[in-house]
């Protein structure tokens, strides 16, 4: 329970001091207040819209609050930081001290909400919300709200992504409790999902290109049955680039040796020897033989001439 306690008292001390720079910073633009607790001391930070108002002239008023923060609320060493808030359209609490100081000085509530809002979608945030409540048309009390952009009201998101500020307005019927909530321009909502980059088609084409062979080839060995020899590429095409023009010309790819196993080398070599013995066994019929004339008649003499045939004269009667 103890630890608990110091919790608390801590927080209640930090929120008083919130509560202090608000008030004495009211005419310099309060837009909000950082605490952190260092090995030095207590650093304090404040965001103005006015900073030379807060430091005062040679650094007077700073010492005060300095002083004012080390006795009243018991803060060791205390080290106050000014800083300028460059854009006090996006800083809720500066946005609702405005409307609230606006509502003061006799605008109408719904002329006081518009004005606010549209200032604060000039700027690059992703959502607003004014809320306004109180007295602020007769005896009865109403809440008016006006919306633009993303707002979340619950959950971790509410936490991290939206900037509240509050503030109060004193009027003859009362108080006007005066909300902005602002959502941050860069904000990540749960629901936002970033896309890879999609190469273009310039890319998709030299990537087919260098790898178009492999695919061939790959397409190649699958279509092949298991145990045969590899199929060898009839031809590949190339490109030549020309003027005006492209050409394809087929250039025979390298055939690749036959690889046989010792397996089958011993099956082929066995068979060869079969073959032999059934042909050695088998008689082999000489041809009969051809005269050749071309012999006879190269043997003949040339001087040999047919022989004459003598005919014999008929005999007369009475020979």
């Amino acid at each position: 329970m103890a630890s608990e306690r110091k919790f608390v008292s801590e927080n209640i001390r930090r929120v008083l001091l919130k509560e202090y720079f608000q008030k004495e910073t009211e005419m310099a633009g309060f837009g909000g207040i950082d605490i952190q607790r260092t090995p030095m001391g207590t650093r304090v930070t404040l965001v103005v819209e006015r900073p030379g108002m807060v430091i005062g002239r040679k650094g007077s008023k700073i010492k005060e609050l300095t002083r004012t923060v080390s006795e009243t609320y018991g803060f060791d060493n205390p080290q106050i930081e000014v800083q300028e808030c460059r854009n006090s359209a996006k800083n809720p609490q500066i946005m609702a001290q405005k409307l609230a100081l606006a509502l003061e000085r006799g605008w109408h509530f719904r002329r006081a909400g518009h004005s606010t809002l549209r200032r604060v979608m000039d700027t690059d945030v992703k959502g607003c919300q004014v809320k306004l409540s109180g007295k602020l048309t007769g005896q009865r009390h109403r809440t008016e709200k006006f919306k633009w952009g993303h707002i979340k009201f619950c959950g971790e998101p509410a936490l991290t992504t939206m900037d509240r500020g509050y503030a109060i307005a004193k009027k003859k019927l009362g108080l006007i409790g005066v909300s902005v909530d602002i959502m941050r321009s860069d904000a990540k909502l749960p629901d936002e999902v970033t896309i890879l980059d999609i190469p273009e088609l310039m890319d998709v084409a030299q990537i087919k290109g260098e790898y178009e062979l492999e695919a061939e080839k790959a397409e190649a060995d699958a279509e092949a049955v298991p145990g045969t020899e590899e199929p060898v590429d009839a031809g590949i095409a190339e490109e030549k680039e020309t003027e005006g023009s492209t050409e394809k010309v087929e250039v025979e790819a390298p055939v690749k040796e036959k690889k046989t196993s010792k397996r089958k080398a011993k099956k082929e070599e066995k068979k060869k020897e079969m073959e032999k013995e059934v042909s050695s066994d088998i008689p082999k019929d000489d041809p009969p033989a051809v005269p050749d004339k071309k012999a006879d008649e190269d043997q003949k003499p040339d001087d040999a001439k047919p022989e004459e045939v003598k005919e014999e004269a008929p005999k007369k009667d009475g020979e």
